[in-house]
């Protein structure tokens, strides 16, 4: 590590990391129109923010910074690759990691690792179905669009609500914070497909001030405690999400990780650390 990254990283261990968060989300709220204004026009200009791909390309339309950041894109600015054989990227951002799971471990950056139990939730027989399985970490920078969206069409069977810290979410932490995704607060989707189980895990950072689901709406239990809801019994109307649907959003968004059952799909092979993915576009082959 250089000097500046090593002092960033022990200030993400001495940081009041939820108190900051939620200072910044309820700043990131405000409807004063000289504040969230100036707030919005900066991050666009720091960001180089592509305002012209949004439904609403003027700053002065947005309510407040949440809303801005969560922004609609235009039709069919994200065409989705409707193929049967198709998986879809869920988000723009960047590949973080991809591949295979080894013996319950995710990999996380090179040298560092994660149990996958652990991300899901700490539940081993959650985590079962998907060992020797794939999976693909999907980093969204501050720029891009932040809604997440299905990569095959799936049937919601569980969400689980799992407390932690809020580190920094990028590739500095990555390779210098050990087991982040599985450390880091987040919410873990669980669907039943054609192609066997897929759990989508929405991971929040420092400052990101919420996550959110298109069923659940906020995700934000009244206690910092793990919280599983079922989808499946009948109690409840089956929760259908078609390939290319919206699934969730960040507000000051994160990371989002895919992970399929083994020998259920092929990752694209141009696929790698760095590359940068758009949400709709082809990721993979079921197989």
């Amino acid at each position: 590590m250089t000097f500046k990254q090593r002092l960033f990283i022990i200030a993400q261990h001495i940081t009041p990391q939820h108190l900051l968060s939620r200072i910044i989300g309820f700043l990131a709220e405000s409807q004063a129109p000289w504040f969230k204004n100036k707030l919005i026009s900066w991050f666009i200009d720091r960001y180089k923010v592509n305002m012209s791909e949004a439904v609403y390309e003027s700053y002065h339309e947005y309510k407040n910074f949440n809303e801005f950041f969560t922004r609609p894109l235009k039709e069919g600015m994200r065409p989705i690759d409707m193929a049967a054989d198709a998986v879809v990227c869920p988000a723009d951002g960047a590949v973080s990691e991809l591949g295979t799971i080894h013996e319950g471990r995710v990999l996380q950056a090179k040298g560092h690792d994660y149990s996958l139990a652990d991300l899901l939730g700490g539940d081993t027989e959650r985590a079962k179905p998907f060992l020797n399985g794939e999976f693909a970490t999907i980093y969204l920078s501050p720029r891009d669009y932040h809604r997440v969206h299905m990569p095959v069409t799936g049937t919601l069977t569980e969400m689980i609500y799992v407390p932690g810290q809020l580190f920094s979410v990028n590739q500095t932490t990555a390779e210098n914070v050990s087991s982040l995704f599985a450390r880091n607060e987040r919410v873990v989707c669980m669907f039943d497909t054609e192609y066997g189980q897929m759990a989508v895990v929405l991971v929040g950072a420092m400052i990101v001030a919420s996550i959110e689901t298109v069923w659940a709406g906020m995700v934000t239990p009244p206690k910092r405690l793990l919280k599983t809801t079922k989808y499946n019994d009948e109690t409840r109307q089956p929760i259908v999400l078609e390939k290319g649907a919206e699934l969730g959003r960040f507000k000051l968004g994160s990371t989002a990780i895919m992970v399929f059952e083994p020998n259920r799909i092929v990752w694209n092979e141009e696929l790698k650390s760095l590359v940068p993915t758009k949400m709709g576009q082809r990721i993979a082959k079921l197989v």
